[in-house]
């Protein structure tokens, strides 16, 4: 029987060892992670950079209405300044002090034998400064408007010519007191005050009197 010999044999089996190896295997595995590895990187990445597109997006939008909403706060602003002032306006026209009236006022007052020799109104202001809205955990706190207090004070200079001299001074200060104008307008507090009274005095008709000075306050009025 005939002896067959492969001599190849040796090299296919090496061959077909090396076609075996498990590192050749794992090699290849690796490689195909790293690709699939790599795909699904791809993927994420491309995901955040749609993400951070539409995150763009909506920030721009955001800053658009936060500019829209701040232009409506400081227009908001703008028109209540200037409905405080309106009213500051309004209430100043409302509470100014008419001498008209003040002149009408001093006519009807009449005591015999006294005479009005002069009339002086001191009207001053004081202003207090306001205080800015705050804000606290709370919310927001209003603050304190400017406001302007106005102050006045009549002086009358007059004389009593009457047969005794000086009895008509009380009078007279009564008669003012009762008078609906200065009843309404005066400080109810020492409204009326006599601040002279000189010794009696012989006029060029030969006929005494007595000057005197009666100071008058008004009630404050305050203005925002």
């Amino acid at each position: 029987m005939p002896i067959r010999i492969n001599l190849l044999n040796e090299a296919l089996a090496e061959e077909d060892l090396r076609r075996r190896d498990p590192v050749k295997r794992s090699i290849f595995i690796g490689a195909f992670l790293v690709a699939l590895s790599l795909v699904w990187f791809s993927s994420t990445w491309l995901e955040y950079k749609l993400t951070q597109q539409r995150k763009n997006a909506v920030d721009i939008e955001i800053d658009a209405h936060t500019n829209e909403f701040a232009q409506v706060q400081f227009n908001q602003k703008k028109i209540n300044d200037g409905m405080r002032q309106l009213d500051a306006l309004l209430l100043i026209n409302t509470n100014r002090f008419l001498q008209g009236n003040l002149l009408n006022a001093l006519q009807q007052v009449y005591v015999p034998n006294v005479q009005l020799l002069r009339v002086k109104l001191d009207q001053t202001f004081t202003q207090t400064a306001g205080t800015p809205d705050k804000t606290n955990d709370f919310g927001v706190v209003a603050g304190r408007p400017p406001t302007v207090t106005q102050h006045i004070v009549m002086t009358l200079d007059a004389k009593d010519s009457s047969p005794t001299p000086g009895d008509q001074v009380n009078r007279y200060k009564d008669a003012l007191i009762r008078n609906p104008f200065f009843k309404s307008n005066l400080n109810p507090t020492n409204s009326v005050k006599l601040t002279a009274l000189s010794s009696p005095q012989i006029g060029l008709n030969g006929k005494p009197f007595v000057p005197f000075a009666l100071e008058c306050r008004f009630s404050e009025r305050t203005s925002r």
